[in-house]
């Protein structure tokens, strides 16, 4: 337990070091103590209250954090995704990449309810969104970084826009680069937040392609110790047919609780669970990925200040701010 909380401080200083810079050049029309007189219990709020859901339930931690990358990815960072399909808003819940698979929605809720609560109309489900995922990463042992806010929310969902803009499973490497463009995010940032399947689980049915997949050149060396066959006769008994297509495994065998490297490690042993987690390696053919893979895998702490950079680039993509949107009385519904 020591050595954990050791391990946390100095993830935490590291990352400090450079949040100031790096908060300077992706704060945008953001900023630092947004809610510090309006909601000055905002961020202690939603930090204790996903702490709870976390310790209920630890993959709500990886579910918290993957709701901020399906709410940025379509039409920015503005809360679009927790619409409920009402009069003409079409939910992007039901979209492909998100319906019985995108959670975490109850934890926003509560959240929400409890600063109503405490301060009326005030903080933007965006903003919840944003720092309900830094709570999660650092609860499983990952950075800690501070939160740009000012955040508000949209008046409209996007359910076309969440079947074109979030990657699937198996999307090639040149889809997610051509993806992840688009956002206004570059190489780094794609290999950097892919890091957030070091924790969380997948279905059957997202990797299943993974089983059969006839390329076996999946890593840098000879696989003489038949390790991907191995992996994959793992994999194959969890998801024996489709009736076991629900059927959760972790996206990181090694350390599934925790938010470490060893993504990157797993991926330089072929032990990527998803094919579009394989890709930035077996798909690399000018190496620039691959180097980068390989920075991470042997050096956890550039993989966290990458990550938290990152992670507040993407919190800056096509914010509301000012007078533009509003801030939702109720996450789940434009106000009347």
């Amino acid at each position: 337990m020591e050595i954990k909380l050791k391990k946390l401080w100095v993830s935490f200083i590291v990352v400090s070091a450079i949040t100031a810079s790096a908060l300077g050049e992706f704060g945008g029309p953001l900023v630092k103590g947004f809610y510090k007189e309006s909601c000055p219990l905002a961020e202690e709020i939603v930090k204790h209250n996903v702490e709870v859901a976390v310790l209920k339930d630890p993959r709500m931690a990886a579910s918290l954090l993957r709701l901020q990358f399906h709410d940025c990815f379509v039409l920015g960072c503005d809360a679009s995704v927790l619409l409920d399909t009402h009069g003409d808003i079409l939910s992007e819940k039901q979209a492909t990449p998100n319906v019985n698979s995108l959670r975490g929605f109850e934890v926003i809720d509560y959240i929400k309810y409890l600063l109503e609560e405490a301060c009326p109309l005030t903080v933007s489900c965006s903003d919840i969104i944003a720092m309900a995922a830094r709570d999660s990463v650092f609860l499983r042992g990952g950075p800690w970084w501070e939160v740009y806010l000012g955040r508000r929310d949209s008046l409209k969902a996007s359910f076309s826009g969440a079947n074109q803009f979030i990657p699937a499973p198996n999307t090639s490497l040149e889809g997610l680069i051509i993806n992840f463009k688009q956002q206004g995010l570059n190489i780094q940032d794609l290999v950097a937040l892919s890091g957030a399947h070091t924790i969380g689980k997948a279905r059957c049915l997202s990797f299943k392609q993974r089983i059969v997949q006839p390329n076996m050149l999946q890593t840098f060396y000879v696989d003489e110790f038949k390790r991907h066959s191995t992996f994959r006769r793992i994999l194959r008994s969890q998801c024996k047919d489709s009736s076991r297509d629900n059927e959760l495994s972790p996206l990181d065998l090694q350390t599934p609780a925790y938010f470490d490297n060893h993504y990157y490690i797993n991926l330089l042993k072929g032990r990527g669970l998803l094919i579009s987690d394989n890709v930035l390696v077996s798909e690399d053919h000018e190496g620039e990925i691959f180097k980068k893979v390989w920075e991470y895998a042997v050096d956890q702490e550039l993989f966290f200040v990458d990550f938290v950079e990152s992670m507040l680039k993407m919190g800056n993509i096509n914010v509301l701010t000012g007078i533009e949107g509003e801030i939702r009385e109720n996450c789940r519904f434009v106000n009347v």
